[in-house]
């Protein structure tokens, strides 16, 4: 490879890539802070495998499949796994004075002679793609999470003797914070199983026990999978271990407790975990909803509005006063679009009250609140406070009824800026909500600036994405324009990979709808106008981007698949 050119001119030159995809490529790599091949292979411009392939050839290097070779564990001890992080490399094979070592950029040959200075091998070079190199890493360094959690429920297993049936004897077995000889694996395990639902970017981790078992699953990509399942006399210990830590009563077992705990990482990352507890038939289900901070998108622009739909919630935003509603199903990233839009407006002339239940996260400059309705002080109580607190920004947490509604719209309407979040469908649907709930009509179409309503599909993944070829009549199904079909002439899928375990998909992205109260549809809101009809304006007259079609759109992009397309959206039946 020529050293006057670098890996993304040389891609262009072999029309891999045009110079556009190369320029959008380099400005993703400014933002994220990585590699250039990363950048390009995130955008879906080159497969992971193909570049790998590219840098073989250029370099004139073999290549190696990581997926499907198996690595040498003399090896593995000669390299730090920092080292292999840091520099996108890893040890595959050692015989005699010899260190093969597979490398995602060949031109880094600085790190070659460290390598042959550390190991004082002779270091040859294989190439093989970034994302294999990963996998290997995360598998053959200090054992997998998998093995150390394997060897923990073996553990408990030989400690079955010592976790009595008897709850009583567990819990004070596990009351102990001197961690006893027999503590060890409980505290081990559930420390282990924190650690493993981090590093896999869980949502939620969910423990539950049934009459004969006793299983452990985490929501990953909005999806439950299944990921242990230890034995079932150690159910009360783990469930205790986790009360203690989140400062609940181990002695209640007959109603629902809620707590939080708080995991603090060796980079010294704090990740906090709120914590539901519900006693069921055969003991208490744990359910685990996992708050990092690190992984919360605030920037507006990176939310995955369209950007006619991105203008519309800016200048909703800019209004002194009016009510903007997000609107979706519980996990639906909802709060991630309220924080966006907090932080938006968090300046320093600009005072912010919250009323949340509970508070996720904590922002500086923006006095969040904390309702407790047990006592007394629930949303309606917080909104009163507000309005005395002279407050130009509002947020509630979630209108969940009349008098919540009411008093928002009230504060809406008399030069507050409100952004609250209502559980519906559809920001069509979310009219005919507000009005079954008592709000006039009037109140609904003269104070509310903006619904959004946000769904989460999930993306294909980059690691094994591929060309796919859809069937006209499936497209114009789905609501693709008969002289649109050739945009979607060449679409794309997953044909499953190790990195997302044979699915062909990997992560979410949120799709959006942003309903203008526009002339036409407060014209249909004061006739008292259907969901449907309120639609049909949006959609006609003021050119509404529905659910589906952002959709129809991330699929034209190569973003998701036909399959998510359907399952995440309804057709829009005008």
């Amino acid at each position: 490879m020529s050293a006057r050119k670098g890996i993304g001119e040389l891609l262009v030159r072999e029309s891999l890539i045009d110079i556009n995809q190369l320029e959008r490529a380099r400005q993703e790599q400014k933002q994220t802070g990585g590699r250039l091949t990363s950048a390009l292979v995130q955008l879906g411009f080159v497969k992971d495998r193909d570049l790998a392939e590219f840098m073989g050839k250029q370099y004139n290097l073999p290549t190696v499949d990581l997926f499907n070779f198996e690595i040498d564990p003399e090896a593995i001890k000669l390299v730090s796994q920092q080292l292999c992080r840091k520099h996108m490399v890893i040890p595959v094979q050692k015989s005699g004075r010899s260190l093969v070592v597979a490398f995602a950029d060949p031109s880094n040959l600085f790190i070659k002679d460290d390598l042959s200075l550390l190991t004082r091998c002779k270091i040859e070079l294989v190439v093989a793609s970034e994302n294999s190199i990963l996998v290997a890493i995360e598998k053959y360094y200090g054992g997998s999470s998998g093995e150390r959690m394997d060897t923990l429920v073996s553990q408990i297993e030989e400690s079955q003797e010592s976790l009595s049936s008897d709850q009583n004897k567990v819990e004070v077995m596990t009351v102990d914070q001197d961690g006893a000889a027999e503590d060890g694996p409980i505290i081990a395990f559930v420390n282990a199983l924190l650690a493993e639902a981090i590093k896999l970017k869980a949502s939620d981790i969910h423990i539950e026990t049934y009459e004969k078992r006793f299983r452990i699953r985490f929501r990953i990509d909005g999806s439950l999978i299944e990921i242990h399942q230890p034995p079932q006399s150690s159910a009360g210990a783990i469930v205790s271990r986790l009360k203690i830590l989140s400062k609940m009563d181990i002695a209640e077992r007959r109603k629902p407790q809620d707590g939080r705990l708080k995991v603090k990482l060796k980079n010294k990352q704090e990740i906090d975990f709120r914590v539901n507890c519900l006693p069921t038939l055969f003991g208490e289900k744990v359910v685990l909803r996992i708050l990092d901070k690190s992984n919360l998108q605030v920037d507006m622009f990176k939310l995955g509005m369209e950007p006619e739909q991105l203008e519309l919630f800016q200048n909703a935003l800019a209004l002194p006063q009016g009510m903007i509603l997000i609107t979706g199903p519980t996990g639906s990233g909802k709060t991630t679009t309220v924080y966006s839009a907090l932080g938006a407006l968090n300046t320093v002339d600009v005072n912010i009250s919250t009323a949340e239940d509970p508070v996720e996260f904590n922002f500086d400059g923006i006095n969040q609140v904390h309702v407790h309705p047990e006592i007394g002080f629930g949303f309606p109580e917080a909104l009163r406070a507000f309005l005395r607190q002279d407050p130009e920004v509002i947020m509630v947490g979630e209108i969940r009824d009349m008098e919540t509604a009411s008093i928002a719209y009230k504060a809406a309407a008399t030069g507050h800026l409100v952004i609250s979040t209502l559980h519906t469908n559809d920001t069509a649907s979310t009219v005919n909500r507000l009005i079954s709930m008592g709000v006039a009509d009037y109140l609904v179409a003269e104070s509310t600036s903006l619904v959004v309503a946000q769904r989460l599909i999930k993306r294909i993944c980059t690691n094994c994405i591929t060309e796919a070829r859809v069937p006209e009549d499936t497209l114009l199904g789905l609501g693709v324009m008969p002289d649109e079909l050739s945009g979607f002439a060449s679409l794309r899928k997953g044909e499953g990979c190790e990195k997302c375990n044979g699915s062909g998909l990997s992560g979410r992205m949120a799709i959006f709808e942003v309903l203008k109260f526009s002339v036409a549809v407060k014209e249909a809101i004061f006739k008292g106008g259907s969901t449907l009809e309120v639609k049909r304006q949006a959609i006609l007259v003021d050119k509404m981007i529905s659910l589906r079609r952002a959709a129809i759109l991330k699929l034209k992009e190569g973003a998701t698949s036909v399959e998510e397309v359907l399952a995440g959206t309804v057709a829009d039946d005008l």
